[in-house]
């Protein structure tokens, strides 16, 4: 509005002296410049809000199609079924010797299958929950285990910070260091390692390896995952 006034006063005082088009009556008013002024606003922001729009749009429909895909990938990615099967041979032969740790061992299994379902409609969870996840995994494989391996879980989180993290990140690490660093393996070790700094979240996961012809130089297996909150 302010520049259509100074446009009615520039065409005044200049424009109708020294240029032909501008000849009627009507064109020396100020609604006049302002109704050009919005005219050539809007000739110029609506293909660029039509463009933002679009752009947007499409942002939103990849992010969906991406949580569509990752929701489909948790679903298909269940627990590995050796590790099942090794757990529910464990839970049978501590029922036999140790009856009494059988029902712990079994609340362990429901808590581990029960935040797998409910966390694949999630697209993010808190970062406790995952965490409680990951130990009640580690329990289970010390039973498994324990015997033979020396697994230890270091956790320094800030109680009073809301974290939240994708769904069922961190279990592919913890479940690779035992699968990979465990078999065969007598003095085999597990370390892992979770903590939130400067809100900045860092999970680490340290394992033994086989002693192979292409590996013996390397004494151990990392993997480190880094999460900005």
């Amino acid at each position: 509005m302010v520049f259509a006034g100074i446009l009615h006063e520039v065409a005044g005082e200049w424009l109708y002296k020294n240029c032909y088009l501008y000849k009627s009556v009507k064109q020396d008013t100020y609604l006049f410049q302002l109704a050009t002024m919005v005219a050539t606003f809007i000739c110029i922001m609506g293909p660029i809000l039509l463009l933002q729009y679009y752009r947007e749009q499409k942002k939103k429909t990849q992010e969906q199609e991406l949580i569509t895909e990752m929701q489909l990938n948790l679903l298909r990615s269940q627990l590995n079924p050796h590790f099942l099967f090794n757990t529910f041979n464990t839970l049978y032969g501590i029922s036999l010797q140790f009856p009494k740790r059988t029902p712990d061992l079994i609340m362990q299994v429901s808590t581990l299958m029960r935040y797998q379902l409910d966390s694949s409609q999630k697209e993010t969870v808190a970062l406790n929950d995952e965490l409680t996840f990951i130990e009640s995994y580690i329990v289970l494989e010390k039973e498994r285990i324990g015997y033979r391996c020396d697994i230890s879980y270091h956790q320094d989180i800030d109680v009073e910070g809301d974290y939240r993290i994708a769904p069922m990140l961190l279990i592919a690490f913890v479940e690779n260091a035992f699968k990979h660093g465990t078999g065969a393996i007598d003095a085999c070790f597990v370390h892992i390692f979770a903590e939130v700094k400067d809100r900045v979240f860092s999970f680490r996961v340290v394992n033994s390896i086989p002693k192979r012809k292409w590996t013996w130089l390397l004494p151990k297996s990392v993997s480190v995952i880094r999460w900005r909150d």
